[in-house]
């Protein structure tokens, strides 16, 4: 029989080829696109027709199908989200993907018996967020990509649901579900599967203002491709449920390498059997020929700021082998660390030549040993030998002979998984033949039509019986052992055998592609609940350094009632009791925002805020408003929880969350809808701000202003230095660092939605931020006052006024930016 393991095997599937790589090559599950929401806006989109043949393919083959449903829900989309769950979920599916928890909280009232999985999108890096969503009965939850091997330990020993763990494949240099660079300059949602890739652009460095040098240094926020092959064992120990691949947008034959591979490893630490160096080295050898931008192990040991990001490149280059030594008329010399280099691979070979990146890529036509490691290499004519030059790096990318048996390994027949049988004979004469049989899971009886006679001549045997019943090929199965049971030697035709051989398999097929029938309650899309013009809007102030608080103290006279809550924003929690304090003298009511993320023994912020004593903590992720939720504060939600929809923000008030500051994924009409539909008054709505684009682990001070690997030997520059990122455009984005050495990355173009705070104030709106970044004295004052002017209508024409007065004020001018009236495109193809 095939063996079970312990832990799951979860391949990416983006095609019916890739579904067949990942089924013969190991995989225990997959995970597919929901049609029309998933996270990856470039996938092919299978129709419900489509989804439900690879469901039952899947199931044929005992591979688990679970369906990533994981972007966030637009207060419009309800409807057809309904719809499309009682099309979808008769099919089978062993698992939704979800990252709204508002659509959590919707499939568990509407399929109460479907298993959720939390996505990665849900950015859950602690118990404490486990713990706040119980109540939707969430069996799984993917942690984010940056979560440790220690960390996970810890997180494990603190909850009793399935964990989900990235193993191989592309890593986000931002948090998932925390980037909002592809929106803050495009309009694109990550959270709705429209990621512009911004990360693997080119940047440069500025540091106080002038420009760092740092050679052919460009791609700074870059990671490496994740590969944790090595970490198999310690994950199994920790108990880790599930190994998932990324990359639904790579090749059949990258998800048929990884399955291969990484299923060998799991099955060989499960069975206690030797997992060598080597075995490790063959295994990233072959995967990196199908996809890689240089394996490293991401973020499973900890923090490495000199590792994680190469900078040389942002896309596949292969395995690195060697560099060059000399460059001839028709040949180059290489000195390499791979012996098996043969004529028809083909090779890259990248470096700066004058400063500009330079890439030469093609087929070997002729390899040949020099001596110890120094190889001679031979091009086509259509390699151009003059753009090489000496110490370029060598990469291999692809090995014909290995593509071929990848691609073999899920089109040849005789390569593919079989499931196994085991099949019980009765024979009594005069009674009809009982065949029983069993895939471990199923059981099927099959009768002959006619009864079995005596035998007069041959009697069948168990080989006859063997051969005939386990002529098998045509199908999924293979027999695994044949018992016989007979009263007195009988005899049967060949053709009544056939017909049972057909019977049984048929029958087991119908059985394993069942689907488990679902029983739906009724349940009803949300409908206006607030249209009442609101009276006497807040403005909240978020402030980022003791400096500027002591700037708003000097107008904050000025602001009248108008005045809602001042939230602080730190870059290293220091100063916060000493800011609470002067504020609270002045009678203005005080809060202090969390980091954006919790990880397990990261409290340290947490007790800082307590000390601080404010009366407002800002939530920045799920396990703060579970860590806080029974404290003596007024908790606020922030954008970070990704609130798009009325069934999200119902859910967050419930716990004890007194506003949300809605999502920047929102358009202004996806606004104005969450807005009709959710309490009044709670709904908080950012008016001004730098958008905080990426949110990430991976720190640029310490990776190019320092040689330290992690705050306890970098030197710290991010409190001596001001540091920005220039894109291609010429825009200058800040970078700043959190408490935990967390870096964001600050949008440069100011965003406005000034234009929709009429309509806002009309829809019951009651509470508007305006977010700093640098500004200080006059500039700040300026910009604060004319918000607050706008929110009391003091004169016409002043929403134009304010933002041209502000653009003025600005390096970039001002955007429309956050909320915005545009709509997504369609970037799927279809099926």
């Amino acid at each position: 029989m095939l063996k079970s393991k312990k832990s799951e095997l979860l391949l990416p599937v983006g095609n019916m080829n890739m579904c067949l790589a990942a089924i013969h090559n190991g995989a225990d599950a997959i995970y597919v696109g929901m049609p029309h929401f998933n996270a990856r806006g470039r996938t092919t989109d299978f129709d419900v027709a489509q989804l439900k043949e690879m469901i039952e393919t899947c199931h044929l083959y005992g591979v688990r199908v679970n369906l990533a449903f994981n972007v966030v829900i637009f207060q419009d989309e309800i409807p057809a989200v309904i719809s499309l769950l009682k099309e979808v979920l008769p099919l089978g599916p062993d698992a939704l993907i979800v990252q709204d928890v508002g659509l959590a909280k919707l499939v568990r009232e509407m399929a109460p018996n479907q298993v959720i999985h939390g996505s990665t999108q849900m950015t859950v890096t602690n118990h404490e967020a486990m713990s706040l969503l119980d109540d939707l009965k969430i069996k799984r939850f993917v942690l984010g990509r940056e979560v440790s091997l220690p960390e996970m330990r810890a997180i494990k020993e603190k909850t009793d649901r399935e964990l989900e763990v990235f193993v191989h494949g592309a890593l986000c240099v931002a948090y998932s579900g925390q980037c909002f660079t592809s929106e803050s300059i495009g309009g694109r949602s990550a959270n709705r599967g429209q990621c512009a890739q911004s990360c693997r652009l080119e940047y440069e460095m500025i540091v106080d203002g002038q420009k760092r040098d740092l050679g052919d240094l460009k791609y700074l926020v870059s990671p490496k491709d994740l590969c944790g092959i090595a970490e198999i064992p310690e994950l199994l120990d920790i108990g880790i449920e599930s190994f998932k691949v990324e990359g639904r947008l790579k090749t059949p034959e990258y998800v048929a390498s990884a399955a291969k591979n990484y299923s060998e490893a799991i099955n060989r630490v499960e069975d206690k059997k030797q997992f060598t160096k080597k075995d490790i080295e063959n295994a990233k050898t072959e995967m990196s020929l199908t996809y890689s931008r240089g394996f490293f192990s991401g973020w499973l040991h900890g923090v490495d700021h000199q590792e994680l990001v190469d900078g040389t490149f942002g896309a596949h280059r292969g395995l690195e082998i060697g560099k060059v030594l000399k460059v001839e008329a028709k040949v180059i010399v290489v000195e390499i660390n791979y012996p098996n280099l043969k004529n028809g691979d083909g090779v890259l070979i990248a470096g700066a030549v004058r400063g500009k990146k330079t890439e030469i890529g093609g087929m070997l036509y002729a390899v040949k040993k020099l001596t110890g490691t120094t190889y001679e290499l031979t091009f086509g004519k259509d390699v151009d030998l003059k753009k090489i030059q000496l110490g370029m790096i060598v990469y291999f990318n692809h090995d014909a002979v290995v593509e071929k048996k990848l691609t073999q390994s899920y089109t040849d027949k005789n390569s593919k998984k079989r499931m196994p049988l085991q099949i019980k004979v009765e024979a009594n004469i005069g009674e009809q033949l009982k065949v029983t049989v069993t895939d471990g899971e199923h059981e099927v009886l099959v009768l002959s039509e006619g009864e079995i006679e005596a035998a007069k001549d041959r009697p069948l045997t168990k080989g006859d019986l063997a051969e005939e019943l386990g002529a098998l090929g045509a199908t999924c199965f293979i027999l695994d052992e044949l018992q016989m049971k007979s009263s007195a030697p009988f005899f049967i035709h060949q053709k009544s055998l056939k017909k049972i051989r057909r019977d049984f398999t048929e029958a087991l097929m119908q059985k394993r592609i069942e689907a488990p029938e679902v029983i739906f309650n009724d349940v009803a899309a949300p409908v206006v609940v607030s249209t009442v013009k609101s009276v006497g809007a807040k403005l909240n102030v978020m402030l980022r350094e003791i400096s500027q608080v002591k700037d708003f103290i000097e107008f904050s006279d000025s602001l009248g009632s108008t005045l809602g809550v001042v939230y602080l924003d730190y870059e290293f929690g220091k100063g916060y009791a000493e800011s609470v304090t002067m504020l609270k003298e002045k009678g203005i009511k005080v809060g202090i925002a969390t980091t954006r993320i919790l990880k397990p023994n990261e409290y340290y912020n947490f007790k800082i805020i307590e000390r601080a004593n404010p009366d407002v903590i800002l939530c920045r992720n799920l396990g703060a408003v579970y860590y806080f939720q029974d404290k003596a504060f007024e908790l606020r939600g922030d954008f970070s929880l990704n609130v798009t929809n009325s069934m999200t923000a119902d859910y967050f008030l419930n716990k004890k969350l007194a506003t949300l500051c809605a999502s920047y994924d929102l358009n202004s009409n996806q606004l104005f809808d969450l807005v009709s539909h959710s309490e009044m008054g709670r709904i908080e709505v950012t008016a001004h701000q730098y958008m905080p684009s990426f949110h990430m682990e991976h720190c640029v001070f310490a990776a190019f202003m320092s040689e330290g690997s992690s705050f306890r030997d970098c030197g710290k520059p991010c409190e001596e230095h001001r540091l920005e990122l220039k894109d291609q455009f010429g825009n200058h984005h800040q970078i700043r660092a959190d408490q935990e050495c967390r870096n964001t990355m600050f949008n440069a173009v100011p965003q406005s939605a000034a234009k929709l705070i009429p309509t806002l104030l009309e829809r019951g709106v009651m509470e508007f931020r305006f977010e700093s970044l640098y500004e200080r004295g006059a500039e700040l004052a300026k910009k604060v006052m004319g918000y607050k002017n706008l929110l009391e209508n003091k004169s016409q024409g002043l929403t134009q006024e304010i933002i041209e007065t502000i653009g003025v004020l600005e390096k970039y001018g001002v955007s429309d930016g956050t909320h915005r009236d545009r709509e997504y495109k369609d970037r799927k193809k279809s099926q």
